[in-house]
């Protein structure tokens, strides 16, 4: 294998993701070595390396400070797989641990792992946010394998005295995004009234600007020594109105009327649709308290600024 000769400081996994081509475009990655099966675009310093490749792994990490893992199998719309669970824990669990096993015998001094909100649970009470001393309930096979790297990853830090530091997003949003948050877009655009109102509830959302400030600061704070953080933009908003803001930054005009939730429930039921019901009309707020006080960190950029970027790829 060709290896680069220069080591660098950070070895990023998911380059080529949402988050990992975000994270390439920030200095704290310009000298990065990403690894993993998908070569980046517009990143010269990559290795394709598997997970469960132990001898290549040791060499790759040897040297290492830092691995910032953000590869995953993100949820499947449309599952095929037999077993979900199992597609989920190759990735998400088994293929986590063993990257962390072979960076804590390299000697890597810091292990951050994006994790998932959703290890949490899938909704709060509106005005009862999720918070730090919260504990696991995931409730599906992604947050479920996410939960289980989780504890995993723990267990390795505390045998081999690695940092770990776990980061859980919500709904991520930004350029080129992708998933519910695209279907959102194009749902604004379509040229028909919105029945949804009368809806009330509350969700947080990060951009991705905000998340990889999160990270870049994990690289190295010493406060983030084996923490978990939650984050957030620190700005709730309820479904009309974050169909609205997106409209709005998308120069599009909202159409949104008022609708009984029961006729919403109700049709989205009869057409097969009632987990979406949940995603428009459920609450899942993050109280990110914990993550600024022991940061001193604060989500850098507008919702509104980055709201805007989320139109640069579809217009």
């Amino acid at each position: 294998m060709n290896l680069l000769n220069q080591k660098p400081k950070v070895v990023l996994t998911g380059g080529s993701g949402f988050l990992g081509s975000h994270l390439l475009n920030h200095e704290a990655f310009r000298e990065a070595l990403v690894i993993g099966r998908t070569r980046p675009v517009n990143h010269e310093r990559y290795e394709s390396v598997s997970f469960d490749a132990i001898d290549i792994l040791a060499e790759v990490l040897s040297d290492v400070e830092v691995v910032v893992h953000a590869a995953a199998r993100a949820h499947v719309m449309n599952e095929s797989a037999t077993s979900p669970l199992e597609e989920y824990r190759h990735t998400n669990t088994v293929g986590t641990l063993n990257l962390a096993r072979q960076a804590a015998l390299a000697g890597v001094k810091r292990f951050i792992f994006i994790s998932t909100i959703k290890v949490l649970g899938e909704e709060t009470l509106s005005g009862s946010p999720f918070t730090n001393n919260d504990s696991l309930d995931p409730q599906d096979p992604y947050s479920v394998s996410k939960a289980e790297a989780e504890i995993g990853l723990r267990i390795i830090g505390n045998n081999s005295g690695m940092d770990i530091v776990i980061i859980r997003p919500p709904l991520i949003y930004g350029s080129g995004v992708k998933g519910n948050f695209s279907n959102l877009l194009k749902l604004v655009r379509l040229p028909i009234p919105l029945p949804l109102g009368a809806i009330e509830n509350k969700r947080s959302f990060v951009s991705v600007e905000n998340l990889v400030d999160l990270v870049v600061t994990c690289i190295d704070h010493p406060n983030a020594k084996n923490k978990s953080f939650l984050v957030s933009d620190d700005r709730d908003l309820s479904t009309p109105e974050l169909l609205s803001m997106i409209s709005e930054a998308g120069s599009h005009k909202p159409w949104i009327f008022t609708c009984p939730q029961i006729f919403l429930s109700s049709s989205l039921r009869f057409i097969g649709k009632s987990a979406i019901y949940g995603r428009l009309c459920g609450s899942m707020q993050v109280n990110i308290d914990y993550t600024k006080s022991q940061l001193s960190w604060n989500p850098p950029f507008k919702v509104e600024d980055s709201l805007a970027s989320c139109w640069s790829m579809t217009d």
